[in-house]
């Protein structure tokens, strides 16, 4: 097991293009760190220099206290685990697993040990003498998994692992890895653009754009109080709701959009250093999805909140209502690139008639219908205030940080 050290590390490719800009981050000892961010964010170059696979430009990489900037891949003592399972097709499941012991001239018996430990604790024994090609996508997932196990390196190297596997199998494996990783409590690096496996495998999420880092912190922290608009948006599915609003003044501090008033809860202002300078400014209000309900089934003391129900989505555990604000879209450059793996964004405005289409999750027992008068309940508590020119969160601890140096992250 090691730490993992990134000290302003920058990769620039030929003709100026950065894939990653000054990035710092520090992985803990037997940590699970997930990097995760939209296609063309930096993670999976921030990956493969790690590994060795590209050079750095700038900075420093250090494993287990020992810089490695021009250590070879083969001497970092880190094993990796790629998307496409990058297996021998000719080899047997078993040559497979003791191939890198055999180029490392490990004893035999010391090899039939491992592979044997490693087959077993993967459930591989009865693949053990099949092709490949004889092997499910999660088997053969399995098997990639088990030749960086076999090795006992450092720390693994993860990108993207599961995407190439069918929903459900995501699942089953995404509980294997934290299974392995208790087991293991072997420092590890995980590439994902599925921002669900980010959230529930990670002991911390790194979230990356533009190849710099934004905010790194626990899943539940970064839901909750995300630094700025990217965070916010990209963090969550649904997405949060956005829209320009305006702090008063009117029988005690609230929120006003679209000609909805929502009152503020005793102690935001205190929680939330510097958001009473806002009085009678704009303001970028984020609202999650998961902070509405039902009027009927929600907390008496909840905001009340009417809306036109467009359209509904019965997930079976729960709805999903989606319905317009009389507001146009935010306009910002972070929500922007939070958007940019789901379409053109564009086609979504023009259907909403130029007005913002909120979701709001409620619980499957509500009685919502498509084409009516809905009145939602609000939790005004875990409402988000950001700043419309800067995109940084309002009274976040990190927010000043984040703006003096974006790329940089503590511990």
């Amino acid at each position: 097991m090691a730490e993992i050290v990134l000290d302003q590390v920058s990769k620039i490719y030929a003709g100026g293009v950065t894939g990653v800009n000054k990035l710092s981050l520090q992985i803990k000892d037997g940590e699970f760190m997930v990097l995760v961010g939209p296609s063309g964010c930096g993670k999976s170059t921030a990956l493969r220099l790690v590994a060795g696979l590209e050079e750095i430009s700038s900075g420093d990489i250090s494993i287990g206290g020992r810089v490695v900037n021009d250590l070879p891949p083969k001497d970092r003592d880190i094993a990796m685990v790629f998307q496409n399972y990058a297996l021998y097709p000719h080899m047997t499941v078993e040559q497979n697993l003791a191939f890198g012991l055999q180029q490392r001239k490990t004893p035999k018996d010391e090899i039939k040990r491992r592979v044997n430990d490693v087959a077993k604790m993967l459930g591989l024994e009865q693949f053990l003498k099949r092709k490949p090609a004889a092997l499910s996508g999660g088997q053969r997932q399995r098997v990639a998994m088990g030749r960086a196990i076999v090795r006992e390196p450092q720390a693994f190297l993860m990108d993207e692992p599961l995407s190439n596997l069918d929903a459900k199998l995501r699942v089953s494996m995404r509980a294997s890895l934290t299974q392995l990783h208790d087991r293991l409590g072997v420092t590890t690096v995980y590439v994902t653009h599925d921002q669900v496996e980010a959230m529930t495998l990670g002991h911390r999420v790194c979230v990356l754009r533009d190849g710099q880092l934004q905010q790194v912190d626990t899943p539940q922290t970064l839901f909750d109080r995300p630094v700025n608009l990217f965070v916010a948006g990209f963090i969550g599915s649904p997405a949060m709701n956005f829209v320009t609003a305006e702090l008063v003044r009117d029988g005690g501090p609230a929120v006003t959009f679209a000609g909805h008033k929502l009152p503020l809860p005793d102690g935001t202002l205190e929680d939330r250093d510097g958001l009473a300078s806002y009085f009678g400014r704009e303001v970028v209000l984020g609202v999650r999805p998961s902070d509405f309900e039902d009027a009927n089934l929600a907390d008496s003391s909840w905001a009340r909140f009417s809306a036109n129900a467009n359209v509904t989505e019965e997930l079976g555990s729960e709805i999903h209502v989606i319905f317009p604000i009389d507001a146009p879209p935010v306009r910002h450059p972070h929500i922007a690139d939070t958007r940019s793996d789901e379409g053109d964004e564009d086609s979504a405005v023009v259907l909403a008639g130029g007005k913002s289409m909120w979701t709001a999750r409620v619980a499957a027992r509500s009685r919502v219908k498509p084409g009516g008068q809905f009145e939602f309940a609000v939790d005004t508590a875990n409402l988000q205030f950001f700043d419309p020119v800067s995109g940084l969160s309002i009274g976040h601890p990190d927010a000043a940080a984040a703006a003096a140096e974006p790329a940089v992250a503590a511990s």
